[in-house]
């Protein structure tokens, strides 16, 4: 590994790929991605406030569902204003220390998602499999400890991620995407950089792999449980959001997994490449509050009462 020795390495710039969109399409695409930011922002912010402000919304599933706000936002956010400011400047030009951060958020997005999904898969298996157990294993101290532990787990694993990135020494300065993330500082590295390689491995098999064993443990069980007995009006009440939970789950696990794979295959296009990791940043924050929205009536009901009371003021 050879570390960096260049004092300036703080105060590069680089270059990231061209967006290469016709001039006659320029005003359309910055309008389109504007309007997809206000509706990101919008429909989050009223997912986190709907659940903050309604007193019946503040059991632990809704708790942990409000860090899904807070996340897709900070992912849309490390993103589209940027690519906006490039698309109407034509400047894809960007800071290390800007790239750095805006990967450091948008990875933190990436993970903290799949690690608060997973936990409310727990919150589900207890909820359903241990109902009777339910209020003790998920008392408001035990919910804090578990929010702030995958908060502090999240950054921690990928602050070593990023902080061994940073004693590389750069032979480029041309990030091969539309935007910066792990993958692409790593190919600005001249020599060798299997260190990061491996722990980037290493952390996509704990976040995806992890992630994907919980859950199907907790969903095997919760099927079994359902097969075997008779339902209660809690179990019943809990299972409803079990279906939404995983469509949510299992869409943002594909698109994440298959974007990770894509970035170690040179085979594939980087059209295809650039498409599906803006794809892993855009659509779940678009589509989880219209998922939880529209399936979780309890949420639907109070969203609804906001928005109305939004207008009268």
């Amino acid at each position: 590994m050879k570390i960096n020795d260049t004092p300036g390495h703080w105060t590069m710039e680089l270059t990231m790929d061209s967006l290469d969109i016709p001039p006659g399409f320029i005003y359309p695409a910055f309008v389109f991605g504007t309007l997809t930011y206000v509706m990101i922002l919008f429909c989050n912010i009223l997912v986190f406030t709907t659940i903050v402000f309604t007193k019946s919304l503040h059991s632990p599933m809704f708790i942990l569902l409000l860090n899904l706000p807070i996340l897709d936002i900070m992912g849309a956010t490390a993103l589209l204003p940027q690519l906006l400011h490039s698309i109407m400047s034509k400047d894809r030009s960007i800071s290390y220390p800007g790239c750095f951060l805006q990967a450091l958020l948008i990875h933190i997005y990436g993970s903290g998602n799949l690690l608060f999904l997973t936990v409310m898969a727990y919150d589900r298996y207890i909820a359903i499999c241990l109902p009777l157990r339910y209020h003790s294993l998920m008392t408001s101290n035990i919910l804090i400890r578990i929010i702030v532990g995958v908060w502090l787990f999240d950054i921690f694993i990928l602050a070593v991620l990023f902080g061994i990135s940073t004693q590389f020494k750069f032979c480029m300065n041309n990030i091969v995407d539309v935007f910066c993330n792990n993958p692409s500082l790593v190919k600005l590295v001249c020599g060798d950089s299997s260190v990061n390689d491996y722990y980037g491995l290493f952390t996509i098999t704990l976040f995806q792999g992890g992630s994907l064993i919980i859950v199907t443990y907790t969903y095997t069980q919760i099927l079994l449980t359902r097969l075997t007995n008779k339902q209660s009006d809690a179990r019943v009440k809990a299972l409803q959001t079990c279906g939404t939970h995983l469509i949510v789950f299992l869409l943002f696990e594909n698109n994440a997994l298959i974007t990770l794979l894509a970035h170690r295959f040179e085979s594939v296009s980087p059209n295809i490449r650039r498409a599906l990791g803006v794809s892993v940043i855009v659509f779940p924050p678009i589509l989880n509050p219209l998922i939880y929205g529209l399936n979780t009536k309890e949420l639907q009901k109070n969203m609804m009462k906001i928005i109305k009371r939004a207008r009268l003021t």
